[in-house]
């Protein structure tokens, strides 16, 4: 049995084992000091950080308010706080997905690539043992992104890169993006895939559809790309985690194995969809046991991790409730998707991470 080394919180259950440790994977940040490329280069196009407060603030893209963000999207301490109060140990930090511009310049996006990483960077030295980084890289040039890649990774020390769902409207299977793939399998660099310019977005923006069934059904699709196309077959260490619980994906899975089984001419893999949708890696961000419960019976314990969408409207508070809630889960495996699994897809050492923190908590 899993037992806490850390400390009781408000908010659990008397009943709840705590596991050894509590991962958030799936957050997101942003500087306080977020450049203002739109000034710089006279586009409206790049988002803008508005600060409306000493505690929020609007992201705005063409003049117009894309999001509102508190301060817990920028301030350490307050995430902190937050994760001390929810019982998380540590959290993924991650660049939110609007900033990641695929569409500038090659050299545009780079500078904005290069400054979130470094961000990014600095708020994890500074916290080592509760913060772990993932990357952005400038997708919309292939070069640009190995090579931004490598520096996020082997000098910043940033452990993955998250990417988006699709590249300028080109699926993550399109030819132009297989070195990158590649490269990440090559160098054994995780990847985080996240929505973002999701389909349809035209008919979506009523009822806040876009954050509710577009984002679900993108994430769907980038995942389906990725299966169908052989890329898993060709790139054996290719570790990728998919966002919102794969969104649609394992719903459709059935409907996708049918597809090749039917027309054999479509076929790139060796073996039916099912197979390699339980090779991929997905956030726990589904909010329900029975939607939990049947996602593990299609991809297994071992590739589900728990991640919130903090700090946003639509995140699970506290991260990994919906695993707390699932009756059907040993202790053991609760762990697992709490923490462990985690690391394991971020290739880090458990025993490491796990006397970091007990360690920063006995100091307090």
């Amino acid at each position: 049995m899993l037992v806490s080394l850390f400390r009781n919180y408000e908010g659990w259950e008397s009943s709840v084992v705590k596991p050894d440790l509590n991962i958030d994977f799936h957050t997101h940040i942003i500087s306080e000091e977020f450049l203002n490329l739109a000034e710089k280069y006279g586009d409206d196009r790049w988002p803008v950080l508005e600060k409306t407060c000493d505690c929020g603030a609007n992201i705005m893209i063409k003049g117009n308010k894309f999001r509102e963000i508190t301060d817990q999207t920028w301030d350490a301490e307050k995430r902190l706080s937050d994760m001390d109060k929810e019982g998380i140990d540590i959290q993924v930090l991650s660049p939110i997905p609007v900033t990641f511009s695929y569409w500038a310049g090659p050299e545009q996006g780079l500078e904005m690539a290069r400054f979130q990483n470094d961000f990014i960077a600095s708020v994890t030295r500074e916290h080592p043992n509760r913060f772990i980084g993932l990357a952005t890289v400038p997708l919309q040039d292939v070069d640009s992104a190995i090579k931004e890649m490598d520096r996020a990774v082997n000098e910043l020390g940033l452990k993955g890169i998250e990417i988006g769902s699709n590249v300028n409207g080109k699926n993550l299977d399109d030819d132009s993006l297989e070195r990158f793939f590649k490269a990440a399998n090559d160098q054994e660099v995780p990847l985080f895939i996240h929505p973002w310019a999701t389909l349809g977005k035209e008919r979506m923006p009523r009822h806040n559809f876009m954050y509710m069934v577009g984002m679900p059904s993108e994430t769907a699709l980038a995942a389906g790309s990725i299966i169908m196309s052989g890329m898993l077959d060709r790139y054996p260490n290719l570790k990728l985690c998919f966002a919102h619980g794969g969104g649609s994906l394992p719903y459709l899975l059935p409907r996708m194995d049918k597809g090749w089984n039917v027309w054999p001419q479509i076929r790139k893999t060796e073996k039916p969809p099912s197979h390699y949708a339980k090779l991929l890696y997905y956030d726990s961000l589904v909010y329900d046991e029975d939607n939990l419960q049947f996602m593990i019976e299609k991809f297994g314990v071992d590739q589900i991790i728990a991640g919130s969408d903090y700090p946003f409207l639509l995140r699970e508070a506290p991260s990994g409730e919906v695993v707390d809630r699932l009756s059907t889960l040993s202790d053991a495996e609760k762990g697992k998707i709490l923490g462990l699994n985690a690391l394991d897809f971020l290739n880090l050492n458990k025993e490491e991470y796990t006397k970091a923190v007990k360690e920063e908590f006995s100091t307090k």
